[in-house]
């Protein structure tokens, strides 16, 4: 290829893609303009411009996420990346690797990221935030006493409410050494114990206002044991004193209206109280009457049944004769008795002669038949069958008692007193084995082999 000879489009985009790509890092500032993003991939384009110039920057997602702020139009940025060439249109853009905000922009980059913060801790929760008392007697505001703040306040609760006691606390409300003072005053002011306490300025610039985002200021706003309404006056931004704040009002008038409802509103409010409070009693005097006559009316009727039911029951047990004459029990029973004795004494003759007639009857059946069944031969052969049988059955049993007979026989004292002896029994029928058993004068008993004779003990001798 010769210095004359062209070149195509594409060999001439190659040729400054390739120098655009030799350029080292840059680092570079300017204005976002014409914005567009986050795409649906999340890139972002648009393009930053200064007095003379403008160029095209690309935002990829990663890059977006991680700046940790909102692009837009007229934020003024610093960013760090390289030129590239779009080789389909030779079109020459800015591909930033990180980005971040210059001016008031660092300083929203910043307060962004302090929101964030707090936020994650909780300080921001709905559910954390205290009460502001809708009717407030006390109220301390804390405010710079050099302005004109602190009158307008005073100027509304004393119109408003002229009964609010107001105590004022002074802080310095910009600039550097600004949040120390208001932590101190937000401190000072709880010590009086108001029922609130108004944290106000009248208004500023975003970088005057920077006291209000400080961390030290919102978490003394959230560690306040008092409730704090903020009126800083600065629409449409909003500090994160405002954030942490338990109730917001954007200006010094307003949070100081929100603290101390309109004298006039108090006793409306006061007077309809009262009237919903009276037809309220009303209709539950009304209620409870209503259902105290139904009670009572159920009351009545339930008593006059039970009455009713124990009247009947007392003059039913009044009409009972044995009430009337207890004797008539007795004679009653003294009828029934007699009734009775007379039916068994003319049934008991009859039922005799009733059983009389059926045994004779059955006599004479008996003495006709009985005849004929003994002289039958079958019972005859009966009666000898029986008896051999017997005979045998008792013939093993016989040998037996006969045995046992013997034996009884041998061992029995009738036996020994067949033989001479005697058998001596004491007064109680004891059998007497010792001479001392027995006493002189004493009556005992002699059995003998046949007979008995009754002796008196003479003497003893109980041997050896």
């Amino acid at each position: 290829m010769t210095a004359n000879e062209p070149l195509s489009v594409s060999e001439a985009v190659n040729t400054v893609a390739t120098t655009v790509a030799s350029m080292p890092m840059l680092v570079v500032r300017g204005e976002v303009t014409g914005f567009r993003g986050p795409h649906s991939k999340g890139h972002c384009y648009f393009s930053v411009k200064d007095e003379k110039s403008k160029m095209d920057v690309i935002v990829w997602k990663s890059v977006y996420d991680a700046c940790g702020f909102e692009l837009h139009d007229g934020l003024d940025v610093i960013m760090t990346g390289r030129f590239d060439v779009y080789h389909s249109t030779g079109k020459l853009s800015f591909k930033a690797t990180s980005i971040e905000a210059a001016g008031e922009g660092l300083l929203r980059q910043r307060v962004a990221e302090l929101a964030r913060r707090l936020e994650r801790e909780g300080l921001m929760d709905e559910a954390r935030k205290r009460k502001v008392p809708v009717f407030c007697t006390r109220v301390a505001v804390v405010t710079s006493l050099s302005g004109d703040v602190i009158e307008d306040v005073k100027r509304t609760l004393a119109r408003r409410n002229p009964l609010v006691e107001i105590g004022a606390v002074n802080c310095s409300v910009q600039g550097a050494t600004a949040p120390p003072t208001i932590v101190r005053a937000l401190r000072v002011a709880a010590a009086w114990n108001p029922d609130a306490i108004l944290l106000v300025r009248g208004g500023g610039t975003y970088e005057q206002l920077m006291c209000f985002n400080d961390e030290s200021v919102a978490r003394a706003i959230a560690a306040c044991p008092v409730p704090v309404v903020t009126g800083i006056g600065h629409e449409p931004d909003t500090t994160i004193a405002d954030m942490v704040a338990d109730r917001r009002q954007s200006t010094p008038t307003a949070a100081a209206e929100s603290v101390a409802p309109a004298f006039n509103e108090v006793e409306r409010q006061t007077f309809e109280r009262q009237r919903r409070l009276g037809k309220a009693m009303a209709t539950m005097l009304s209620s409870r009457s209503s259902e105290l006559a139904h009670l009572s009316s159920r009351a009545y009727l339930s008593a006059d049944k039970l009455v009713s039911g124990l009247r009947l029951k007392v003059e039913g047990l009044g009409s009972r004769r044995c009430l009337e004459d207890p004797s008539d029990i007795i004679e009653s029973r003294r009828s029934t008795l007699l009734e009775t004795e007379q039916r068994l004494h003319d049934a008991i003759p009859k039922s005799l002669r009733a059983r009389r007639d059926v045994i004779e009857d059955a006599t004479e059946r008996l003495v006709r038949v009985a005849p004929r069944i003994v002289s039958q031969p079958s019972v005859e052969n009966a009666r000898h069958r029986l008896l051999r049988v017997g005979e045998r059955l008792l013939a093993p049993y016989d040998d037996r008692v006969a045995r046992a007979a013997a034996t009884l026989d041998a061992l029995s004292p009738l036996k020994v007193l067949s033989r001479g002896y005697a058998l001596a029994r004491d007064e109680h029928g004891h059998v007497v084995t010792d001479a001392s058993a027995v006493t002189v004068g004493e009556l005992v008993n002699v059995t003998l082999a046949r007979g008995s004779l009754s002796a008196r003990v003479e003497g003893t001798d109980c041997g050896a």
